[in-house]
């Protein structure tokens, strides 16, 4: 698979543009990629210029994501979602799904990134139970 390196602002129609345009990969990256990208939509905010890399990794079967934004400030955690909520679960499923996750602070912002192993079966979510969700068959 070769590297991609794409230049966007990051708003809600950006998402399904970066799941297309990742379409080579395993579902476990485009998902992870787009996660961290609405995070930064959420986050930081709607139109923040956003640097994407997708990266193979020598390490053989591992592809490196990184989501590049210009705050430095705002350092994304996992957290628990209340039943209710209709968002909060994005950097638990990146946690899930990456062999490895973290944020690197630099001069010009910060860099969340992911490794997820390459060619995984996709994520089965079908046998898990999310407090307040419906299982769609």
């Amino acid at each position: 698979m070769r590297d991609v390196e794409l230049h966007m602002p990051a708003t809600p129609k950006a998402v399904p543009e970066l799941r297309h345009r990742l379409h080579g990969y395993d579902y476990d990256v485009r998902l992870c990629a787009t996660e961290l990208l609405t995070n930064v939509v959420e986050h930081v905010g709607d139109g923040t210029p956003v640097r994407v890399r997708v990266v193979a990794l020598d390490i053989p079967t591992r592809t490196r994501i990184e989501v590049t934004d210009p705050d430095p400030r705002g350092m994304p955690t996992v957290l628990s979602a209340a039943e209710t909520a209709e968002c909060g679960r994005g950097l638990v499923l990146v946690a899930a799904l990456a062999e490895r996750w973290g944020v690197e602070r630099g001069p010009g912002g910060k860099t969340v990134w992911c490794e997820v192993v390459r060619g995984w079966e996709p994520a089965d979510f079908g046998e898990v139970a999310v407090p307040g969700c419906l299982a769609r068959p």
